[in-house]
């Protein structure tokens, strides 16, 4: 993981926008939602929270003219739950992820990359479950709040 994430913190320059995708209604599908909103407060990033459909914050992701966008969603890739993966470069076209917002994703990096000149990493995680409810699995609060740590450890080092 800790790979993963430098890895990431190596993306993240210049203009940097992170959209949350998730549907807190679906268990750990929201993860991407959850983790955004516990975001806002001491982010450097601009952030966006666009539930399940990310095609309605194109035009404010297009005005804001970011040099890199991170989209963080949960889908299955076959891990375990609550582990992460990154999909970066020519992979976030042809990302092919069981995720209940899946065309959404392909259509949302398409257009962003067809308008921008952009550096789009997706921060993929493994729900357990997508059922209807509002309870996140243990796995993936952890996860969620390691990445929140991960995140605000570089509004720390941005402020400072």
């Amino acid at each position: 993981m800790k790979n993963m994430l430098d890895h990431l913190k190596s993306h993240l320059k210049g203009k940097v926008v992170v959209l949350g995708i998730g549907n807190t209604l679906r268990s750990d599908d929201g993860a991407g939602s959850i983790l955004v909103s516990r975001l806002k407060q001491r982010s450097p990033f601009l952030i966006f929270d666009s539930g399940p459909s990310p095609e309605n914050y194109l035009g404010k992701i297009i005005r804001e003219k970011p040099d890199t966008i991170v989209i963080i969603d949960a889908a299955d890739f076959g891990g375990k739950p609550g582990e992460f993966t990154l999909i970066e470069g020519e992979s976030v076209k042809t990302t092919n992820l069981f995720s209940t917002h899946n065309a959404s994703i392909s259509l949302t990096t398409n257009y962003l990359q067809s308008n921008l000149k952009v550096d789009i990493i997706i921060l993929v995680i493994q729900p357990e479950s997508i059922i209807f409810g509002d309870t996140v699995s243990l796995e993936v609060e952890r996860t969620i709040e390691k990445l929140e740590n991960f995140f605000n450890g570089q509004a720390t080092k941005k402020e400072g």
